[in-house]
């Protein structure tokens, strides 16, 4: 008897011998990156996948000594149709992000020709007998196309929080990702699997700091969405395609500081009502895309409430604005 529960022992550590010191999930702003060591039993190493691997991102990393002689993968049947569709809302959530930022520069745009076409001196002529008709047109002109980019970007707004609901289901729903079964020489040989999934895993949340001096502090920090025990659990504001040289900070109790950026802000504006009322015009003078995200607002100091940041890119600035 004793034989037999020795034997079901060896049998159970063969599917899934993982050492857990070698375990670590990376979370990016659009993914994530798990490694997970493990040694083989009799020639064979069977590890679990975690749910929603992108196609083409599985590698597996033969430990020094160990060669790699055969790699099957094994996807859980009922989750095959969700892997696809968490590929495709991954994609769908990208491009919402991506028309994010057009709309933004497409703001600044319109902004400026508003401000040129109410700043213009009327100047009567042949070609244009009535100037100030042409400026209030051409004024209108902008602010309708003004609006159309605040209605576009609410729109897209709701539609990116929709897609992540979708995501965050679909998720749930899936209790397995299969395994990948390796086979490897010598008997007992050791190996790292690697891949990517579409588990996002954290939110960005923002502390706006101000103190009249022109310049804000800006500090980024992720606020977890996801826990994976046996995992050393880091994360990161880059995107997958830049997991190579992005930064990774270890995941903390509570929200994990990433960042911290000091950039110039103008046209402040505070009410000293008994509402907290604020706007100011943000510039991002750096090099990385700030993602969209809640945000605290402080003032010398004194807490004044939250506002949602929609996100800004590099070189860009755009006009923030809580309890308007």
């Amino acid at each position: 008897m004793r034989k037999k529960i020795i034997a079901c022992l060896l049998a159970y550590s063969a599917l899934a011998n993982v050492a857990q010191a070698g375990n670590s999930i990376t979370f990016y702003r659009d993914g994530a990156i798990i490694e997970r060591d493990a040694s083989a039993l009799k020639g064979v190493a069977e590890v679990p996948l975690e749910p929603g691997l992108l196609e083409g991102t599985l590698k597996v990393v033969p430990a020094a000594g160990s060669v790699i002689l055969g790699v099957e993968i094994n996807a859980a049947r009922q989750d095959g149709k969700n892997s696809r569709e968490l590929e495709a809302l991954i994609e769908q959530r990208q491009r919402l992000e991506d028309r994010l930022q057009a709309l933004a520069t497409r703001e600044e745009i319109f902004k400026a020709a508003a401000k040129s076409q109410s700043g213009k001196s009327p100047r009567k002529t042949k070609a244009n007998p009535d100037p100030m008709q042409t400026i209030r047109q051409g004024t209108d002109f902008a602010i309708a196309q003004l609006e159309a980019v605040y209605t576009t970007r609410r729109k897209t707004t709701q539609e990116i929080k929709k897609v992540e609901n979708r995501i965050a289901v679909l998720k749930r729903g899936g209790k397995s990702g299969g395994t990948v079964r390796i086979s490897v020489s010598p008997p007992r040989g050791r190996l790292t699997v690697r891949y990517a999934t579409a588990e996002t895993g954290w939110q960005p949340w923002y502390d706006l700091h101000l103190n009249g001096s022109g310049v804000a502090r800006l500090q980024l920090s992720a606020k977890m969405t996801a826990n994976h025990g046996g995992y050393r659990q880091l994360v990161s504001a880059a995107s997958l395609m830049d997991a190579t040289t992005a930064a990774t900070f270890p995941v903390q109790s509570g929200n994990t500081k990433m960042a911290e950026f000091q950039l110039p802000i103008t046209e402040e504006n505070f009410d000293g009502g008994i509402y907290n009322r604020f706007s100011g015009r943000l510039g991002n003078t750096g090099t990385e895309y700030l993602p969209p995200g809640e945000a605290g607002l402080f003032r010398s100091g004194t807490y004044l409430g939250r506002f949602r940041f929609e996100g800004l890119s590099s070189g860009r600035n755009r006009l923030i604005s809580s309890g308007m």
